[in-house]
């Protein structure tokens, strides 16, 4: 496809990044940046500052670059990217557009829109945008909406790289309330009561989740987010969505010390 995906021939920073990469949302991961402009002159340029950028602050970035809309939408059904740098003038598909596709399954990743017009910043609320670049676009502008970026992702802790049945996308951690396997089908139930479904097993997730002192496994088909614990009942916990999980009997002592542990640290008494 014409304007697809570019690796490694725009600037030093342009790498492929691993499909398995998965981020833990703890400081030094990698940030994962699309940047799609049709303007290879333009594309050279952000992709040298993001170069820069990586560069003067050592920070670990990985940029996939592309000339067309379309391509990166293809890709956005396969990978997970925290941030998009989307040109808004773009021939066949707008910038906007590619963002309102790409909204109906990701909610999660920021989007920067680059334009030489701010007619557009109004539209640009429409898709939750992070951020609104006039061009040229230069180091005075790019690197404090990075700062940004990275203070974001450290604070919310990110989430989990998923591929979803209809494309990829990341689950924040603080908006799952409990994971659960069944028939070979792993569950991700949000704190707004809706369910993400993924093929696999739990021990796919396992290492990501509990790795994270907010994650218990509290059954062999159950992982819970004790900051979404309401309540921990006679072999149960209940969430703050309302939705009760079991707890087996071999583990209740342990989530019971790790709960208690948690509202401890919750209430800053730890």
């Amino acid at each position: 496809m014409n304007g697809s995906r570019k690796h490694g021939d725009v600037s030093s920073c342009v790498q492929r990044r691993c499909p398995k990469e998965l981020d833990t949302g703890q400081k030094g991961n990698t940030v994962r940046i699309a940047l799609c402009e049709d303007n290879p002159k333009d594309l050279a340029v952000l992709a040298n500052l993001l170069d820069r950028y990586r560069r003067e602050t050592k920070a670990s970035l990985s940029l996939s670059a592309y000339t067309s809309g379309v391509a990166l939408f293809d890709d956005m059904r396969k990978e997970v990217f925290d941030l998009l740098l989307l040109d808004v003038m773009m021939p066949f598909v707008d910038g906007m557009q590619i963002a309102r596709e790409i909204r109906e399954f990701d909610e999660n990743v920021k989007i920067a829109f680059l334009t030489s017009s701010p007619e557009f910043a109004v539209q640009s609320y429409e898709v939750d945008a992070f951020h609104y670049l006039l061009k040229p676009v230069s180091y005075d502008k790019l690197f404090p909406m990075l700062d940004k970026l990275r203070l974001r992702i450290e604070e919310h802790g990110t989430g989990l790289a998923v591929r979803l049945k209809g494309g990829a996308a990341s689950i924040l951690f603080a908006r799952i309330a409990y994971v659960e396997v069944l028939n070979r089908t792993v569950r991700f139930h949000l704190t707004d009561k809706s369910v993400r479904e993924v093929a696999g097993s739990l021990s796919d997730f396992e290492p990501q989740l509990l790795s994270r002192p907010e994650f218990i496994r509290v059954h062999r088909a159950f992982i819970v987010n004790l900051d979404q614990a309401q309540e921990l009942e006679k072999l149960s916990l209940r969430t703050f969505s309302d939705e009760s999980v079991p707890v087996s009997r071999r583990l209740f002592g342990e989530v019971k010390a790790a709960y208690l542990k948690r509202l401890f640290v919750q209430a800053g008494m730890a």
